[in-house]
Formats: C-alpha cells, structure tokens, sequence
C-alpha cells in the first residue's frame, strides 16, 4: 500500500526563492498522477525503483521520458505533465515545489527545460547530498520557515553542481562566482598552508572539475595561479620592506627559506636577494 509524507509550506513570503509543498512517495504498482499542471516549478527524485514522465510542450502528443533511481524530473509552471509508478518496479521518490525570482536561472544553469526535464547527475557526491537536503526538509517540517529556507538554498545549489548539463562556456555566470571566491580565498589566506583541495572545497567543488575550469578561464592551474600570487606579493614585500629574506618567505606561506628561494627563482629566474638588489627593493638582512 502507498505510504506518503506531505507538507504545505506555512509561509510564502519569500521573493528569491520561496517554498510551497513538499513530500514523500513509496508508491504502489502503477499509481498515477495527471494529466495536471501546476502553478510553480516542482522537482522529484527518484530514490528507488522506475517509472514514467509524460510532458507536453505546445504540441498535441506528449513527450515520454523513463526515470530510474539516481534520476529525477522537473515540472514546470503551467506544463501539463502526468506520471506513473513502474508497474513490477514502482518508483519511491520525494518531491520539492518551488519558485522565486532567481529560480529561472538556476533552473536553466542545471540544464533543465521543459523539452528536456530529466535530471541525471554528473557528480555523485554532490548529487547526494541534493537528495540529503531534500530529505533534510521533508523530514523537519516543523523547523522555521528561515531554516527551511536555507536548506531549500542548499538544495538548488546542489542540483545545479550536480548536474549533467552545468554550461561550461566562457562567459558562465555560475563559472565566474566560482573564479571569484578562488581567487578571494587565495587572496585571504595565501600565507597560511593552504593547497588545491582547500581552494576547490571552498567553492563546493571536487578538485578535478574545479581545476579544470579554473584552467580554461585563468590560463593556468591552480597551483600555479597560487605560487604566482605568492611570488607576485613577496617581490613587492622586497621592494617595500626591509624584512629578511626568510621572513618575507615566511609572510607568503613559506616557513622553509630554501623551499621560498627555490619557488621565486622558477618564477622570476633570479633568487630573491638579486631581484632586490636589481629593483632597489629596502635593506637586506642576513
């Protein structure tokens, strides 16, 4: 028999991103929902078992789309959609109803569109916590709107990183916030032992995605946009103060003074002591 958990947001006010309804379904063999068409953005996740889609997009016949566990679907605002449970398999999902003003552009930066509405995730790590947050809310109607709100946030955020369809291109809006809280850690903590993975994290990405982009756009690694922002600030440290050699290293996350040397002088093909002398840089120390 169908178990089902349902909840009615107890609060609409909320312009970016508002909640309306959210749930759980263990459905029976062949349960169906529709033909209907809802008013918001509603998006299930298949957690178990199959089933089937049926959308229309301003033609007569439906499109038809097979969803499997690890899957998910997004109805859209006014698209007429009806669904079924696997008859020997059925689907158990849960269910999210949202909108706001920033909703569209989420939306469409995870690929999803009314002639293409299935969700499939290119990282399963990220995909999975996606499914958590939306859990997460089923699960504690009972807290705030504010706190539900924030889980809602964090679910966006996941179901655009997770999936298949993130663009890429130059010029992504998505792709720029994540260059610039890089390079606003690196420049926050680039004296402290910091490494790819700690950049990477701090943006909510694994490093083998974030370096990749961060490549493309930047034209280096991250590894090397670090060494460089490095070596770019203790050459001005040379120039503008007197500290030694090994304090400047030091101020630049490089407690080892040979380890500092060795990495300038890759950069700027001269060891730190020369490069001061040649740019009148302040009074050395031993």
């Amino acid at each position: 028999m169908s178990e089902v958990i349902f909840s009615v947001f107890p609060s609409e006010n909320f312009v970016d991103l508002g909640l309306y309804q959210f749930g759980w379904e263990q459905c029976d063999p062949s349960h169906s929902f529709g033909p209907a068409a809802r008013n918001h953005y509603l998006f299930h996740y298949c957690l178990s078992g199959t089933g089937m889609l049926y959308s229309q997009n301003g033609r007569k016949e439906s499109d038809t789309f097979h969803i499997k566990s690890g899957q998910g679907f997004m109805i859209f605002p006014h698209q007429v959609c009806m669904y079924i449970a696997d008859h020997e398999i059925p689907w158990e999902y849960v269910w999210i109803e949202f909108d706001g003003l920033r909703v569209k552009e989420a939306i469409e930066l995870a690929g999803l569109k009314p002639e293409q509405p299935v969700y499939k995730a290119r990282y399963k790590d990220i995909s999975e916590t996606m499914k958590e947050e939306m859990l997460y809310i089923v699960n504690h109607k009972e807290e705030s709107p504010f706190h539900l709100i924030g889980h809602l946030y964090l679910f966006i955020d996941s179901l655009v990183r997770s999936s298949t369809s993130v663009p890429l291109g130059q010029g992504s809006s998505l792709r720029e916030f994540y260059l610039k809280e890089a390079i606003s850690f690196i420049e926050q903590n680039f004296q402290n032992d910091i490494s790819v993975e700690d950049i990477a994290a701090c943006c909510g990405l694994n490093r083998s995605y974030f370096g990749k982009i961060f490549h493309e756009n930047m034209g280096k690694s991250p590894q090397e946009f670090l060494i460089s922002y490095r070596m770019t600030k203790a050459a001005e440290l040379l120039k503008l103060t007197a500290l030694s050699v090994a304090d400047i290293g030091n101020a630049v996350g490089y407690p080892n003074q040979l380890h500092f040397s060795r990495a300038f002088k890759n950069v700027y093909a001269i060891s730190p002591r020369q490069w001061r002398l040649e740019h009148g840089g302040g009074k050395q120390h031993k």
